[in-house]
């Protein structure tokens, strides 16, 4: 079993790392990186597909993770071609830019793509566990993780469309969206998205070695708390939006909804 999950991780690999190249070079003819974020999506939805064709374990298994990984996947990876394409280069990219003025920015760039090809591979552990799982019998844990997964993609399928409207009302140019899911989280996104992992481990639970997928969620965690996530999006909006967002910062929970507190003295 170890020897067919390091083939099958390595096969999959590969085929990403060619892949990450193939959008660096998109993204340079665009200038925009924010591709790599589209690249990321579409990484996880080809591994669950790879692992659960060669994958040894029970076909309705794997095939039900595959489905929900692409489902996910393919809806992610359209709204985010959809922005890519209707607006300026992220604000974040445009920051690590500047960052890197003068440092081999094109090089720098393609190095941070291909991190993303080796991150998608640790966090599709628990889409492999499920692949080898020989047992031809759902347990109950599956079908919980199967629930959560549907609560975790309605819930980010929400807040992406609020956003959206949100911005493309012309009189919201510059300010804060704070309706709906956005009252009660700064990043409901991101914490719906992190739900998505939850429900992944849950269902890989199931399977043997099924606790390794606890670190997958715990990666995530720990990426949308210190790296690219929540620091990132938030500097760009204070830069970008000032006191309005700081205010906002003060009133409502970064990550887990919740009601918002009293608005602060001025």
């Amino acid at each position: 079993m170890l020897a067919h999950a390091f083939q099958l991780a390595g096969i999959g690999a590969a085929i990403l790392a060619v892949m990450m190249f193939l959008i660096w070079l998109i993204s340079l003819r665009l200038h925009n990186a924010g591709i790599v974020d589209v690249g990321w999506c579409l990484g996880l939805v080809i591994l669950s597909a790879w692992y659960a064709w060669q994958g040894p374990g029970s076909g309705s298994r794997k095939w039900i993770m595959a489905a929900m990984v692409t489902f996910w996947g393919l809806r992610l990876a359209w709204h985010l071609t959809r922005r890519i394409a209707s607006e300026p280069e992220d604000g974040r990219y445009q920051q690590i830019r500047r960052d890197w003025q003068g440092k081999n920015i094109p090089l720098r760039f393609l190095m941070f793509f291909e991190f993303q090809a080796l991150l998608d591979v640790l966090l599709s552990l628990p889409l492999l566990l499920a692949a080898l799982n020989p047992d031809p019998y759902l347990s109950v844990l599956e079908y919980a993780g199967i629930g959560l997964w549907f609560v975790a993609v309605f819930g980010e399928g929400i807040a992406d469309a609020q956003l959206t409207t949100f911005k493309r009302d012309r009189a919201n140019r510059g300010k804060v969206c704070q309706s709906g899911l956005w009252r009660y989280s700064r990043h409901p996104n991101y914490f719906f998205e992190w739900f998505i992992w939850v429900a992944w481990m849950v269902y890989a639970l199931a399977s043997p070695w099924g606790w390794l997928s606890v670190a997958c969620p715990a990666l995530m965690l720990f990426f949308l708390f210190r790296v690219t996530g929540i620091p990132a999006t938030e500097a760009q909006a204070l830069r970008s939006r000032g006191e309005q967002y700081s205010r906002y910062q003060q009133t409502t929970s970064a990550f887990v909804p919740w009601f918002p507190k009293s608005q602060p003295a001025s």
